[in-house]
């Protein structure tokens, strides 16, 4: 067995992952920090695992609900931090001293610039030494450098829908190199700490766009759409302009982003129709297990629960424009999910190893 450590557990993302690590067959959780719940047992702090965790296949269940919250993190194989940036990267310097392999959560490791990360994070990089050695953690294209990573950057929730839904026009070579990006995202996106944005009475009922002059993911989807176009013979000629404005929704749960792209067109003036941009989606996604290219437009339920992500593109003859709907979890594939598939790459499993399950409905 493949021990574990959830740094942060009583953080959303740390919660998530216990949910899907108590039905993995090859990782044990034996160790969780906390800080405001030291001392306490798992089951103390999450009522639901009284009910206890069933062992897999003859052996002890991968998660203890006896197991008491502690401070710093004991030794073990692998590690998810679920800590805010900054502090996040502290933590992954202790425990990449101590040979423990991690999977960050945080944005701390995700932008390959250190001036890029600390213009949008306004503060000094803990350990810009480790931003080149870190692999991003988006499996369908980093899927070959993660198994040999010691330090994963786990992607963003808003960027990962937006690079998904993306990155076969960009690879292709279709689209001009200026794109707007309408994202709308559940309120859990906002982490667990109480603030008057995310507090029910001011959320429920009411949507509303943030981030409006700058939002931190920006840089990341620039960065990771621009290496998907020079990595397919399609560089861009000059930078790529992205127009990227959040919402705020009345749901727990997901994420679901419009894309705007002009289309590039033949020599004889003529666009791509969209059964071509629909072969040409499903042929980049053909043998992803977690990436669908659908025939009408998503729900954000289709994937509540699931590290499902689903792309619905479509051609506007009138305008010119690709659009492209997407839509995921934002705690399973645009977080924890996408963890635990970076995990299972990191130890020779099969990716899709504990996150089987389908979307719940209603």
């Amino acid at each position: 067995m493949t021990t574990v450590s959830i740094v942060n557990v009583t953080s959303y993302t740390g919660s998530e992952l216990l949910r899907l690590l108590a039905q993995h067959p090859d990782f044990v959780v034996t160790s969780v920090t906390g800080r405001s719940t030291v001392g306490k047992r798992l089951e103390e702090v999450f009522p639901y695992l009284r009910a206890g965790v069933p062992a897999l296949e003859g052996r002890r269940p991968a998660i203890d609900p006896a197991l008491v919250i502690t401070e710093e993190p004991a030794q073990t194989d692998l590690a998810f931090v679920c800590l805010p940036h900054a502090a996040a990267a502290e933590a992954v310097v202790k425990l990449l001293e101590r040979g423990t392999k991690v999977v960050d959560l945080s944005a701390d490791f995700r932008l390959r610039d250190v001036a890029t990360y600390e213009e949008w994070y306004k503060h000094t990089h803990p350990a810009p030494a480790l931003l080149e050695s870190a692999v991003y953690g988006l499996c369908e294209t980093y899927r070959d450098q993660i198994p040999n990573a010691t330090l994963v950057a786990n992607p963003g929730c808003h960027t990962t829908t937006s690079i998904l839904g993306l990155s076969p026009a960009f690879a292709a070579g279709i689209i001009n190199p200026d794109i707007i990006i309408d994202s709308k995202t559940g309120i859990s996106g906002g982490g667990r700490n109480p603030s008057p944005t995310y507090h029910f009475p001011e959320a429920d009922e009411d949507v509303s766009a943030y981030g409006l002059s700058g939002h931190r993911h920006m840089p990341e989807i620039a960065q990771e759409l621009t290496a998907v176009a020079a990595a397919h013979g399609h560089p861009f000629e000059g930078d790529l302009r992205i127009t990227f404005v959040p919402h705020l929704m009345p749901m727990t749960r997901g994420i679901l982003a419009t894309c705007y792209a002009d289309l590039k067109s033949d020599g004889n003036g003529k666009l791509p129709t969209t059964a071509e941009i629909r072969s040409l989606y499903e042929h980049y996604y053909a043998n992803e297990p977690f990436v669908h290219v659908v025939d009408q437009p998503p729900h954000t339920k289709w994937t509540y629960g699931s590290n499902h992500c689903f792309i619905y593109p479509i051609v506007d003859q009138r305008a010119r424009r690709l659009i492209v709907v997407s839509c995921l979890d934002n705690l399973v594939k645009g977080a924890s999910g996408q963890a635990l598939q970076n995990a299972n790459l990191l130890y020779g499993l099969p990716e899709t190893t504990g996150l089987s399950s389908l979307g719940v409905h209603p």
